[in-house]
């Protein structure tokens, strides 16, 4: 990550530059910029004489018919990673990470696929019930949820509540007596084991705001109190190592001292608890540089480790969760956008870098300039035929890091009207947009078996309006 700036990380000094004179190591010029690099895209994308067609829906139809810039989804690819995940894990609950990407469509699709639900506030847990999602596997996360989202989660029959502070122990409880329910409870814990991807969403070490820390003790107190307080029923221990991980190393060490605390339990407590939840963060591939695994090889590594960690200890193997979102969402969904300039950038060396201006940008993939994350896109309206050239595609905001893909090869002549769709957009792009200088959210338009129906409208000047009242 460059050195903090306080106008922010792209005004550092080398910010904005490559790691390295024509690109990033790992970027490497192609053959031919109009080829598609399939394991970055959906199931059902294809690319003929330079179209790019995703659910047999060519994206220039699409935006014909829906504008751009527009989150395209595949749903033949999400059910079918959906699936993948539920298959590969059989005999764990398998909760879909809301906070990805969520909806009313996507949560009937994941209700009909049989998966579970994982929400962190109210609005989401709102989603699941105007969805009409079972209220019984549906986990409630967040370190801070207040009395109301507590109060409506315990009164729709929430299966569990995944608590991260001895506050909302007491605050849990009070609701579930007010009430006169009763409501299953996981605590989070943090393992103290950091993911190795980038600092602000590796969530497993000691210093952050989630869970109860396993070495200073405060896990084992939050599960005494749990345990003891009437009406919340102890299911078991959550750990949560970080995001866009690609193997299973970093789950081994976790695995073991949260185990460890779960056998502690037992001895110390008495309690024999039934569950345990390994939460997700399995990563996707946004670029060639990535190369995750596939559910069926992290089911094998996962329940391997729990095994041998729960031999070691002379425990029962508890029941087990996983939480993935990005790897089902992630790859099933791509942007498009329409290019609206082209410059040319001198750099050193004499190496030249083509800035690609879309009609979209910040406001809806805040992750490049948030994480310095790194994307692909390629040429998705003509084949060029023209050799490729070291591009950068930025947004239309009036930030310095308005960027959508630092470093791509795309063909030499892209040009204003010139359509551009980027993989990997599913986790944490819609959810995650804003309406910053007023932009207008896109829409989500789902794709399947060649044709196009709106999952999210786009929004309008309306839609802005309709907060705004400081005129009648």
């Amino acid at each position: 990550m460059p050195t903090a700036h306080p106008s922010g990380w792209a005004h550092a000094d080398g910010a904005l530059r490559s790691t390295r004179p024509g690109g990033p190591h790992w970027l490497r010029e192609p053959a031919d910029p109009d080829a598609l690099v399939e394991h970055l895209w959906s199931r059902t994308t294809t690319k003929t004489d330079g179209v790019l067609s995703v659910g047999g829906v060519p994206l220039p139809e699409l935006v014909r018919e829906h504008g751009s810039p527009a989150y395209v989804l595949d749903e033949d690819d999400f059910r079918a990673r959906a699936r993948a995940f539920r298959d590969a894990f059989a005999g764990y609950e398998v909760f879909y990470a809301g906070k990805a990407f969520i909806c009313t469509t996507v949560v009937r699709w994941l209700d009909e696929e049989g998966l579970a639900l994982d929400v962190c506030s109210g609005g989401e847990l709102a989603v699941a019930e105007r969805a009409g999602f079972p209220m019984e596997r549906v986990g409630f996360h967040g370190n801070n949820k207040t009395r109301g989202e507590l109060e409506r989660a315990v009164a729709l029959g929430v299966g569990r509540i995944i608590v991260d502070s001895f506050v909302e122990i007491e605050r849990l409880a009070e609701t579930c007596a007010r009430l006169g329910r009763t409501v299953g409870v996981m605590v989070r814990v943090t393992a103290g084991v950091e993911a190795h991807t980038h600092e602000y969403i590796a969530t497993a070490h000691e210093d952050q705001k989630f869970g109860f820390s396993i070495a200073g003790g405060d896990a084992l107190e939050a599960v005494r109190r749990v345990h003891a307080a009437p009406g919340l029923r102890l299911l078991g221990l959550h750990s949560h190592i970080g995001s866009q991980i690609f193997d299973t190393s970093g789950f081994e060490v976790a695995a073991r001292r949260v185990l460890a605390l779960h056998a502690q339990v037992g001895e110390k407590l008495g309690v024999e608890m039934p569950e345990m939840d390994l939460g997700g963060g399995f990563g996707i591939a946004y670029t060639t540089q990535d190369d995750p695994s596939e559910p069926a090889e992290l089911a094998a590594g996962i329940t391997g480790i729990v095994e041998h960690e729960c031999r070691a200890l002379g425990i029962a193997r508890p029941r087990l969760s996983i939480e993935p979102g990005r790897a089902i969402v992630g790859p099933s969904m791509c942007t498009v956008y329409e290019v609206g300039t082209v410059k040319e950038v001198a750099l050193d060396g004499g190496l030249r870098r083509s800035y690609v201006s879309v009609d979209g940008g910040m406001s809806d993939n805040i992750r490049t300039a948030l994480y310095d994350a790194d994307y692909s896109a390629t040429l998705a309206s003509r084949a060029s035929g023209s050799d490729p050239v070291l591009a950068r595609v930025v947004g239309k905001h009036c930030e310095a890091g308005d960027i959508v893909v630092k470093d791509e090869f795309l063909p030499g002549d892209v040009r204003p009207g010139d359509l551009v769709a980027v993989p990997g957009t599913g986790a944490y792009c819609r959810s995650m947009a804003s309406n910053y200088n007023h932009a207008l959210r896109p829409p989500v338009i789902g794709v399947r078996d060649g044709t196009t129906f709106t999952v999210l409208r786009r929004e309008t000047e309306a839609d802005l309006f309709a907060t705004d009242v400081g005129v009648s």
